[in-house]
């Protein structure tokens, strides 16, 4: 047996050189021509034509169209031009094609009409396509919804190192801390993000968008955000979906390195920075046991009771052991700070053959950040009980510095096959990040009648990674009359929070007790597992004797979440301090037989642990759509979508009375009915109108009795299914019972599309919101927060969009170009009688209080504006770039804890791209984000009071530069 797997080993390998032999030779007899590689759109709805014949006068030679509307042409070094004739459609005639020996001519978006005169031909210079994004611009113009995009030729043009760069020039798209998209200024709960049409969790899986500074813009080929609902999105957005398309096969070989960094002259060589020391691999983003739990996460742990009489015990023994097994360090230290840097590397290409055709993408990306906030504050205030007095007054202050270092490792894999009638693509996606925290606060308490001043301490690192698998398959029955696409996407989530260290010594005697709170060590665990399958089927036929097409499919979808949360407090019993937070737990200082009131642990998970929970989803839809046009002016999209919703949970509530084992919280089968009508006024003018409904449901943490602390901060998450109540029980503020939002849209759009990718559109939308989740403050508990359904809500909002060339204003100005687009919205929440009560009874003298007020998460306006000057000939590209959203309000006051509200951000920028060398192989870039120097703060807002900080926070102005090479 083992001579024959030798022999059967040896003949694979001998085959395996053979097949990457002949590969090279045949690669080599292409190197000594030149490659032509196009895509051939129609130029009415932007889709790609199948069929078209491509010839090179000069050779008589050419290609005929696949049905990704591509064709491929091999022909000696030279210049030639290219005839493209279709059935029905005017010839266009493609001038001083240059092809060069080895190399890819790449010409894209070429768009045909259909044509007015048989004998009409449209000579265009092969330059001159280049520059545009006019595909992209037919499918804005043509599509079933409100979309907008950004393309791969844009990429080019403007030099965006990642998707977080380029999505943020797409018209009411805002960034959030450099990686997260909201739409049209609503929030995360109502923006959603999938790659190549897949739900995908990012590295937080609470988060409906994913992080996307990790994607690299040399393998997207497109940025498209849907802003209206058609039956084949998920019904779980509102504000827009975002799909990331990576491309499946470049269009010419490329191997690109890049290197990037970045300085912040208040973050950056300070040497006040603050850090503490973790393991060998945090510069890989992974903890490699330094933090680890001294108990391996066991349930059934001594506790102190069990051995304080007898120390010598085995129990006792052992109880020491895990003591002697926490690491002693508490407390960072301070040293010099790093600048940022960074390292990528892409590799692409696609191989032609007689049968098939291959492409490859790989991406490996390395980010190392380091920020360092100095005096950041995070505070407490709350209302008086005298009415009277309208000023807040402070409950606890924390004022301090932090530093942060983030790691993300990134690798992205593609291989795509392509047959005459078959497409298949598999991507591979691995992300890793790792986060370090070290900081040193001053608080001062002044909450519940304790007063008090203490020196706080917190350390914490959190390791999270992604591991995510596509399978994608489209066929093309009779040409394009149909085409059948499925996916399949199994998807691994995991945090790990290893070891979050508090710390906190009274002032001045530097005693440790319950009043200023207990050293604290935490252990938080998450994983989630996410398969996700999709089929959809189109059929493209011909009714009122024009195309349309009918669209008909499934979804399924099911994850199991596991997470857990170990926390341990250290009472210190008679121990002395001298406020040196790394001596606490010296072996000196520790629970003994000698020492019985030393210090010692307590675990605050045994017996009951309310943060430990499974959650499973089931999500089962269909959906059936038609899109026709009765007229030559009216194209209509009618769709219904199905979706049968399950979510199960096990666990338990913090006093044990309440367990739960695999009981089912939520059991939704809803209908999401959409309509899309576009009329054509003119050529290029477009009036649309949209009515959808949708969903916005409660994730796995909101829907759960998990109390999650964020030590730094001070705040604490409390899981919706926890009720509140006050005045000893009597009054019910929440009854633990959190159900989905439904939501009912309408938009109404008139859209303008001119040449070289200028337009001009006016929007306007309306929104309801049945039983909206916002996160309320917890009244019992100050900085505490819950989500909660609130009264229903109402948003109304109007969009406006131009991108224009300043050649109107005097030819000098042909390479300068304007973008703005603006959104402004009105929000109301109708007041439930709980929140309308307990604003009533803490309302100040002269307030009037109404039962309406702001919907939660929702920016009363977004302004994005910028310059940009392009010359495509000396590969510079410049901009501007301005953008502010308004005051919004982020957590719901309730009784005398007071709303608090973002204070506008106004974020100004400048990048300059440079091109240059053969071929534009090398290219550089400079930016400087954050030119005003503002800070990012939010306030609690009372009436008649001076807005008090909530939190505060001096992200300094960041010089960034990256330089690229490819080859």
């Amino acid at each position: 047996m083992k001579k024959y797997n030798s022999k059967s080993l040896s003949k694979s390998i001998i085959t395996l050189i053979i097949i990457v032999l002949t590969q090279f030779l045949v690669g080599y007899v292409f190197a000594q021509n030149g490659t032509i590689r196009g895509t051939i759109y129609e130029e009415g709805s932007g889709e790609p034509l199948f069929g078209v014949s491509v010839l090179v006068r000069e050779t008589s030679t050419g290609a005929i169209t696949d049905f990704d509307g591509k064709f491929e042409v091999q022909v000696a070094p030279g210049t030639y031009t290219l005839q493209i004739s279709y059935l029905s459609y005017t010839t266009v005639e493609l001038t001083a094609v240059t092809v060069t020996a080895g190399e890819v001519t790449v010409l894209d978006d070429i768009l045909m009409a259909e044509e007015a005169s048989e004998l009409e031909t449209v000579t265009i210079a092969a330059s001159a396509i280049r520059t545009t994004e006019s595909a992209l611009m037919s499918v804005k113009r043509n599509a079933a919804n409100l979309m907008d995009g950004i393309s791969a030729s844009t990429f080019r043009k403007i030099g965006d190192g990642d998707a977080a760069s380029a999505v943020k020039r797409v018209t009411g798209v805002s960034i959030e801390g450099g990686k997260y998209v909201y739409v049209r200024g609503l929030g995360d709960r109502y923006t959603k993000t999938v790659l190549n049409g897949v739900d995908v969790p990012g590295l937080d899986p609470d988060r409906n968008t994913i992080q996307m500074d990790i994607f690299p813009t040399n393998v997207i080929d497109n940025i498209i955000v849907s802003k209206s609902f058609t039956a084949e999105l998920p019904a779980d957005f509102t504000g827009g979906v975002v799909d990331i398309e990576t491309k499946d096969f470049p269009e010419e070989k490329v191997a690109r390195i890049g290197i990037s960094g970045g300085y912040n002259p208040s973050m950056h060589f300070n040497s006040n920075y603050l850090k503490y020391d973790g393991g060998k691999t945090d510069w890989l983003g992974i903890d490699d046991g330094t933090r680890a739990i001294p108990t391996g996460g066991r349930t059934d742990i001594p506790q102190y009771g069990d051995v304080v009489g007898n120390p010598n015990s085995p129990l006792g023994q052992e109880y020491q052991s895990i003591l002697g097994g926490f690491n002693k360090t508490l407390g960072g230290y301070r040293t010099s700070s790093p600048m940022d840097f960074g390292l990528s590397l892409s590799l692409g290409n696609q191989l032609v053959r007689p049968k098939v055709t291959w492409g490859y993408n790989v991406a490996l990306t390395y980010k190392n950040d380091t920020e360092f906030y100095q005096d950041a504050e995070f505070n407490l205030y709350a209302k008086p009980r005298e009415s009277s007095d309208l000023e807040l007054e402070p409950l606890e202050r924390q004022r301090g510095d932090y530093g942060v270092n983030n790691v993300l490792v990134g690798g992205l894999a593609g291989i795509a096959m392509k047959t005459d009638n078959s497409k298949y693509k598999l991507n591979l996606m691995h992300l890793q990040n790792g986060e370090s925290k070290a900081g040193e606060f001053d608080f001062v308490n002044t909450n519940l009648g304790a007063n008090f001043e203490a020196k706080q301490y917190n350390l914490e690192y959190s390791q999270r990674s992604l591991t995510s698998v596509l399978l994608n398959g489209a066929h093309y029955l009779n040409g394009r009359d149909w085409e059948i696409n499925w996916k399949v996407a199994p998807t691994v989530s995991t945090i790990q929070d290893p070891d979050i260290r508090f710390t906190r010594f009274r002032l001045p005697n530097n005693t440790i007790s319950t009043e200023v709170g207990l050293p604290t060590r935490i252990w938080r665990s998450l994983e989630e597992y996410n398969l996700n399958g999709k089929l959809d089927v189109t059929r493209n036929l011909n009714l009122f004797q024009r195309d349309s097409k009918l669209k008909f499919g499934g979804n399924y979808v099911i994850k199991y979440r596991d997470f857990n949360i170990q926390s341990f407090q250290f009472a210190t019993g008679n121990t002395q301090f001298t406020g040196d937070p790394n001596a606490i737990l010296n072996t000196e200082n520790l629970f003994s037989a000698e020492n019985r009131n030393g210090v010692r642990y307590n675990a605050d998970f045994i017996p009951i642990n309310p943060n430990e929970y499974q959650s499973i989803l089931t999500n089962i839809a269909g959906y059936g759509s038609l899109e026709a046009s009765p007229s030559d002016r009216l194209k209509a999209i009618m769709g219904l979508r199905v979706e049968k919703y399950n979510q199960y949970y096990t666990g338990t509530n913090q006093t044990g009375t309440i367990v739960f084992d695999l009981v089912e919280m939520l059991d939704d089968f809803d209908f999401f009915p959409s309509v899309n009508l576009i009329y054509n006024l003119k050529q290029n003018q477009n009036l649309r109108f949209s009515a959808s409904r949708t969903i916005a449901r409660p994730s796995f943490k909101e829907l759960s009795y998990a109390e999650i602390l964020d030590p730094i901060t001070g705040r604490t998450f409390v899981g919706g299914l926890y009720p509140e109540t006050t005045n000893g029980g009597s009054e019910v503020l929440w009854d633990g019972n959190l159900t989905p939002t439904r939501i009912n849209n309408f938009d109404l759009r008139w859209e303008a599309f001119q040449e070289r990718g200028q337009m001009l559109s006016v929007s306007a939308f309306y929104k309801t919101f049945d039983k909206p989740i916002e996160m309320v403050q917890f009244l019992s508990d100050p900085g505490a927060f819950q989500p909660r359904n609130v009264g229903n809500g109402t948003v109304a909002g109007l969009e406006f969009e131009f991108r224009k060339e300043l050649s109107f204003i005097a030819p000098a100005l042909e390479k300068f170009s304007w973008n703005t687009n603006v959104t402004v919205t009105q929000s109301q929440i109708k007041m439930s009688e709980s929140e309308f009560r307990s604003r009533s009874l803490t309302a100040r003298e002269g307030e009037e209080v109404k039962d309406t007020r702001d919907m939660a998460g929702q920016a009363p306006y977004i302004i994005n504006t910028g310059l940009s000057f392009l010359d495509f000939n000396s590969g510079i590209e410049a901009g501007l770039f301005y953008n502010v959203q308004g005051s919004t309000l982020n957590y719901v006051g309730f009784g005398n804890r007071t709303d608090t509200y973002t204070v506008p951000f106004h974020s100004l920028n400048f990048n300059v791209n440079k091109s240059f060398g053969a071929d534009e192989r090398i290219q550089t870039s400079l930016g400087v984000s954050n030119i005003l120097n503002d800070k990012r703060q939010q306030v609690f807002r009372s009436f008649g009071a001076q807005d008090q900080l909530f939190t505060n926070l001096a992200p300094g102005t960041r010089i960034s530069f990256s330089f690229a090479y490819s080859f």
